[in-house]
């Protein structure tokens, strides 16, 4: 996998993972990307540095239990946003993902439920989605 650190043209930074470097353009090229804050398909590269082993010192160590209360904490940021400002679609998730990728729907941040034969054919066919973080508080109550 390939790593990109991505600009949209409001200057969001935001990144990409690829499968390999021609990736990158074969999905701009078939306007399958887009930035995640804004949905705008005016997406670059950024300019990154290179990732050298050994060139820089940690400067936190943090435990793994830190470690995983900031990700913890991260993921539950990016799915309240998601519930914030995105359209809630329940069931009906995978067809209108599939619309908006067609163009016969407005093209807009969307987040439902879809069955796994469903998200298989949305990623085979290109449809660009992404499972949403866990909702921590649902994990919770279930273990209550």
């Amino acid at each position: 996998m390939i790593r990109y650190a991505l600009l949209c043209e409001h200057d969001h930074e935001f990144e990409g993972w690829f499968g390999a470097s021609g990736d990158f353009d074969d999905q701009q090229a078939r306007g399958l990307l887009d930035c995640p804050m804004c949905g705008s398909k005016a997406v670059r590269k950024a300019i990154m540095a290179p990732a050298v082993a050994g060139t820089k010192r940690r400067s936190q160590n943090n435990s793994p239990a830190q470690n995983h209360e900031m990700m913890m904490q991260a993921m539950s940021a990016v799915r309240r946003h998601v519930e914030e400002t995105f359209d809630d679609v329940g069931d009906a998730f995978a067809r209108e993902a599939r619309a908006i990728h067609e163009g016969r729907a407005e093209d807009r941040g969307i987040y439902g439920q879809a069955t796994s034969a469903e998200v298989r054919e949305l990623v085979e066919d290109g449809v660009p989605i992404a499972p949403l973080p866990p909702d921590p508080k649902a994990k919770k109550a279930a273990l209550n």
